[in-house]
C-alpha cells in the first residue's frame, strides 16, 4: 500500500534566483554563439574554457525536476510528478514544432528575397526546401532538425525520461548515480546515440551521454549533496577545481593565440583532442563542475545583488527560458541576416547584440507582466455533485491554483 504524504505535494518551494540568473545568462550566451563571427560572443564562455551554455542549461535543468519532484515522489505522488512532466515535455515538443516551421520558413523568405542559397546549406534546411513532404515527417519524429534547433530534442528527451530517474534517485541515489556513469561509459564506448535525418547521421547532443549530466544535477537537486558539502568546497578541492579552470583556459587560448600552441606538449594534444560536444567529452563535464564549485562559493543563494534591478532584466529572460529560447533562434539568425548582406563592422555587429538583447529583455518583462495577471475558470460540476436546491447556480469561479 502506497502512503501519500499530502504536505509533499502542496508544500511551497522557495525560489533560487541564482538559477534564473544563470539561465538568463545562457539564454544571452546561445544567442550571441549563434551569431557567427559577431565581436560580442568573445564574452561568451565557450571561448574560456571547454564548455559552454549548453552545460548551464541541462544542469539546472536536472537541478530543478530533482529539487522540486524529489519531495514529491518520496511522498508517494509519483503519477503527479509524472503528469507534470510529461505535460512539459509535450509543451517543449509543440513549441520545437512551432519554431521548426517559423524557422524554415524565415529563412526560405529569406532565400526567395534575396536569391542567396547559402542561408539552406548553411542551416541544414536545402533538404526540407527540396522535399517538404518527407522532411516534415522526419521533423515531427524528431529525426531531422536545422542548424539551433538541436537542444530542444534533448531536453523533451530527458524531461520524458525524468519521472524515472527521480524515483530511482529517492531510493537510491547513489545506485542511480552510478547506473547514469555506466550508460555513459558504454554509450561513448560502443557509440550509442540517435539515429537523424539525413541517413548515417545522428543527434548532435546523444541523449545517452548527457544525461549524466542531467541525472548528476538531479542528484545533487534530491539533496545528496549536502551530504558531501564539507569535501565539495573543501581547499583541496577548489584548489584543483581552479587548477583545471586555469588549465583550461590556458588550452582554449591556443585557439585564437597561435604562439601559445608552443607551450603545449604534443603528447597532451593527442590525449585531449577532439573535445567532443555530442558525446559530452569529460573534459567538459568536469569544466563545468569547477566552474559550478566556484560560482556556488562565490555567490551563496540569498546573495542581496539577486535582487537589484541591475540583474533583473536577465532573471526575467531565466524565468521564461523557453519561449525566449525560442526567440532568440530567430533573433540570432537576423542578426546573422542584417550582417550578412548589408554591413559586418564593429558597431553594427554591437548594435545587432544589444538590440537582440533589449528585444529578450522586453518579451520576458511582457510575460512576466502577463502572468500576474489573474487567471480565472470556470468549475462545471457533475449531475451528482450539483446543489439540493433547485435552480441554484453551478458555476464557481477562482483564481486558478498554482502548479507545482
Amino acid at each position: 500500500m502506497i502512503i501519500r504524504d499530502q504536505a509533499a505535494l502542496l508544500a511551497p518551494v522557495e525560489r533560487d534566483l541564482r538559477l534564473d540568473l544563470f539561465r538568463g545568462i545562457g539564454l544571452w550566451m546561445i544567442f550571441l554563439d549563434h551569431i557567427p563571427h559577431d565581436v560580442v560572443a568573445w564574452l561568451t564562455l565557450r571561448n574560456y574554457g571547454f564548455s559552454d551554455a549548453a552545460e548551464f542549461f541541462v544542469f539546472i535543468s536536472g537541478y530543478l525536476v530533482g529539487w522540486i519532484y524529489g519531495p514529491i515522489v518520496a511522498g508517494g505522488w509519483f503519477v503527479a510528478a509524472l503528469k507534470r512532466l510529461w505535460t512539459r515535455a509535450a509543451e517543449m515538443y509543440v513549441a520545437h514544432i512551432m519554431l521548426f516551421l517559423l524557422f524554415t520558413a524565415q529563412i526560405a523568405r529569406t532565400i526567395r528575397r534575396f536569391d542567396n542559397p547559402m542561408y539552406a546549406d548553411e542551416f541544414n534546411v536545402h533538404n526540407f526546401l527540396d522535399h517538404p513532404d518527407i522532411l516534415i515527417g522526419q521533423a515531427l519524429t524528431l529525426r531531422y532538425k536545422p542548424v539551433n534547433l538541436d537542444v530542444l530534442p534533448l531536453y523533451i528527451t530527458l524531461v520524458l525520461a525524468a519521472p524515472f530517474i527521480v524515483w530511482c534517485l529517492v531510493r537510491r541515489p547513489n545506485l542511480t548515480l552510478a547506473a547514469s556513469a555506466v550508460l555513459y561509459v558504454l554509450s561513448r564506448w560502443f557509440d550509442w546515440n540517435i539515429a537523424s535525418y539525413p541517413p548515417g547521421t545522428t543527434w548532435y547532443f546523444n541523449p545517452f551521454c548527457w544525461q549524466l549530466m542531467f541525472v548528476s544535477a538531479a542528484w545533487c537537486g534530491v539533496g545528496e549533496i549536502g551530504k558531501i558539502a564539507k569535501w565539495i568546497w573543501s581547499k583541496p578541492v577548489m584548489g584543483l577545481a581552479a587548477a583545471w579552470i586555469a588549465f583550461a583556459l590556458l588550452i582554449v587560448m591556443t585557439w585564437h593565440v597561435q604562439a601559445l600552441e608552443a607551450l603545449i606538449p604534443k603528447w597532451m594534444i593527442k590525449a585531449i583532442y577532439p573535445i567532443d560536444k555530442t558525446d559530452l567529452d569529460m573534459l567538459r563535464f568536469t569544466h563545468f563542475l569547477a566552474l559550478a564549485i566556484w560560482t556556488t562559493y562565490f555567490i551563496p543563494r540569498h546573495w542581496k545583488a539577486l535582487h537589484s534591478k541591475w540583474l533583473r532584466p536577465v532573471i526575467l529572460c531565466g524565468q521564461h527560458s523557453l519561449p525566449i529560447f525560442c526567440l532568440s533562434v530567430f533573433l540570432s539568425f537576423s542578426a546573422h541576416w542584417i550582417l550578412m548582406q548589408y554591413t559586418r563592422g564593429v558597431w553594427e555587429q554591437l548594435a545587432v547584440s544589444f538590440a537582440g538583447f533589449a528585444i529578450m529583455v522586453g518579451a520576458a518583462w511582457l510575460l512576466d507582466r502577463a502572468g500576474r495577471v489573474p487567471s480565472l475558470f470556470v468549475k462545471v460540476t457533475d449531475v451528482d455533485e450539483q446543489p439540493a436546491v433547485e435552480g441554484a447556480a453551478v458555476k464557481v469561479i477562482g483564481a486558478a491554483p498554482a502548479s507545482r
